[in-house]
């Protein structure tokens, strides 16, 4: 995956020109990468061009104009980039009703390596946990994850070998989704990147 530099960063008024464009097209892009699974979770898989797209964004909505502001968010957000026989996503656990926020992101403690699968063919690929996001007892509406594949897995993937799902097995979330071959052929593609 190509790393995202400062001269990639488009300042405000000449990402203002290109956004309608650009944003259109991220949206497209991410429309195979989204990936439901049960009632709350969803999962966007990355790459350069969501990961840069959320940097722009992130520099519209601040109004940043100075390099050091715009390199700390290039820094934070590249931490979601996927590096060579990687995947990585965006966990968003999605409660619409306020009331019930808290008690169920209680519900989801214990949210980790050991409950959440990629899963390629027979092998299920544990997700590996942003841990600068991890406190005891505590657990985001955002998570960052990541699945490290073996050449095997990433060959599978690239081919459609093998059914491709995500599957959640926490004690109080237990679900499934099967990847469709749009979804398994636009986040291959990362892996050629």
């Amino acid at each position: 995956m190509i790393t995202i530099t400062l001269t990639d960063i488009l300042d405000i008024a000449q990402y203002e020109k290109v956004r309608p464009e650009f944003r259109t097209r991220v949206i497209a892009e991410k429309r195979h990468r989204r990936v439901q699974v049960g009632p709350l979770m969803t999962f966007v898989f990355e790459n350069r061009a969501t990961v840069l797209f959320q940097i722009q964004e992130m520099v519209r909505t601040e109004r940043m104009v100075h390099d050091e502001a715009i390199q700390h968010e290039i820094e934070t957000y590249s931490k979601l980039l996927p590096t060579k026989s990687e995947l990585s996503a965006t966990l968003l656990i999605e409660i619409t009703d306020k009331e019930k926020i808290k008690s169920t992101l209680d519900s989801l403690v214990g949210l980790t390596h050991d409950a959440i699968f990629l899963v390629i063919g027979e092998r299920a690929i544990p997700t590996i946990f942003d841990e600068e996001q991890s406190e005891e007892g505590r657990i985001s509406a955002v998570q960052y994850v990541r699945w490290h594949l073996s050449d095997q897995d990433v060959e599978r993937l690239r081919l459609g070998q093998s059914e491709v799902s995500l599957v959640v097995r926490h004690p109080n979330y237990q679900h499934a989704t099967k990847l469709t071959d749009e979804q398994r052929t636009s986040i291959a593609r990362d892996l050629s990147e």
